[in-house]
């Protein structure tokens, strides 16, 4: 295969691009010029660099060079301003597919708690959904914490994403109910959110409503 074939099909396999938009980036990379392909291409190796995921919520994050000189311990540890944050709300935790995801209800400005990253969705037909996301590193999160008194799950309201909700929802509702000292509710957002819609496009208005109405 060639190198402009496989250019093509490394775009196709971005989060919502189909052939024809791959091949749009790919014929728009090749009418610039050879500085501004480097300086793409030196931007991508540095974010990738200068980017660590949080150990707590596995959020992708730039540590902020400040915070981590003042807190030696967070910077050791790898843990985001968010879950270092002693003034958020430390008993509710949101789960969300994505990091998108965050930025869309962080940007409400409603949520004020924690977050735990799945890292995706499963496909209704995949017959090893363990793979898929971290269900294992969720439950490890909420069997540690004696503070979580509500587990929100956020997900995307399209087959993918109410597939995954019933699968999480399983999951938690069984360590929850083996542990008979806890009273965490599991809570699923309202429907603010229409059927079939993401929550990375979802205006903040939208975001806030379906925490509001929550069930």
């Amino acid at each position: 295969m060639d190198s402009l074939r496989r250019l093509k099909e490394l775009f196709a396999h971005f989060p919502g691009i189909g052939p024809r938009q791959a091949r749009r980036f790919v014929y728009y990379l090749l009418n610039k010029s050879p500085t501004a392909i480097r300086e793409f291409t030196q931007l991508i190796e540095e974010v990738k660099k200068a980017t660590s995921e949080c150990s707590r919520c596995h959020r992708f994050f730039m540590p902020n060079s400040k915070f981590q000189t003042n807190q030696p311990e967070i910077s050791k540890n790898l843990i985001c301003s968010i879950c270092a944050d002693p003034n958020r709300d430390q008993t509710e935790l949101m789960v969300i597919a994505r990091d998108s995801d965050f930025e869309s209800i962080e940007k409400s400005g409603f949520y004020k708690g924690l977050y735990f990253i799945l890292g995706g969705t499963i496909p209704i037909l995949d017959k090893e959904p363990e793979k898929r996301i971290r269900l294992e590193k969720l439950l490890k999160c909420v069997s540690d914490s004696a503070a979580i008194k509500e587990i929100i799950l956020s997900l995307n309201t399209t087959p993918d994403g109410e597939h995954t909700t019933d699968i999480v929802k399983d999951a938690l509702t069984k360590i929850i109910s083996a542990n008979p000292l806890t009273s965490t509710k599991i809570s699923i957002l309202g429907r603010g959110l229409s059927t079939g819609a993401e929550l990375e496009y979802a205006d903040s208005e939208t975001i806030k409503s379906a925490l509001q109405n929550r069930h």
